[in-house]
């Protein structure tokens, strides 16, 4: 997968894996990386799919509406890029930390969804349930943070509050910010983030 790696400082700072909204690449979420947490390793990836033109992380039908098949196969192929990179980079491969804006928080949500002990902890801006009816693994006291817009039509309240739910009930620590505006990623939900990174990381 195309990517981009910045060593951190720190290694006993988390890996930070950051994953791009719908047309974006490896190096839209890089400042966004270096603001959480400047002396963490970066892991900056590429979605490997494309939409009329845009990167993306796995197909949809329709807006809002994931194509589960492939959902499935690019959150494996995704789950093994992080273990091949873990080697590569010589990382800590239990403990990486996911930010995920839009279908790149969508597919660091399915890989919770998917695979015990994948990811440390996550920072979700704006997702939507991945999948739903699947059993999940146990996520015992993992720290999920998740950022919502209450006029996004894109991602409406409904998903932002069963994806908390459905986190918390395998045992998830998850926080659901809220800000007034709508599918954007706005200052005040990074500050958000950022704080509650530095309170459990």
């Amino acid at each position: 997968m195309k990517h981009v790696f910045y060593k951190g400082e720190d290694s006993t700072r988390p890996t930070l894996l950051l994953l791009h909204g719908t047309g974006g690449n490896e190096h839209d979420l890089v400042g966004l990386g270096k603001e959480i947490d400047g002396a963490a390793n970066i892991l900056s990836v590429r979605g490997n799919v494309l939409e009329n033109g845009m990167p993306r992380f796995f197909k949809r039908l329709a807006e809002g509406v994931f194509d589960l098949e492939d959902l499935q196969f690019r959150t494996e192929e995704l789950k093994n890029f992080i273990d091949e990179s873990a080697k590569n980079y010589e990382f800590d491969r239990d403990n990486v930390v996911a930010i995920g804006y839009s279908n790149g928080a969508n597919i660091a949500g399915n890989l919770l969804f998917e695979y015990e002990n994948v990811l440390k902890g996550a920072i979700l801006h704006h997702p939507m349930v991945p999948r739903r009816g699947v059993e999940i693994p146990a996520l015992p006291g993992a720290p999920v943070f998740i950022g919502a817009g209450k006029n996004d039509f894109m991602c409406p309240a409904a998903e932002s509050e069963e994806l908390r739910d459905l986190l918390q009930n395998v045992g998830a620590e998850v926080e659901l910010f809220w800000h007034s505006y709508g599918h954007q990623l706005t200052q005040d939900e990074v500050q958000a983030a950022k704080e509650w990174y530095k309170t459990k990381f």
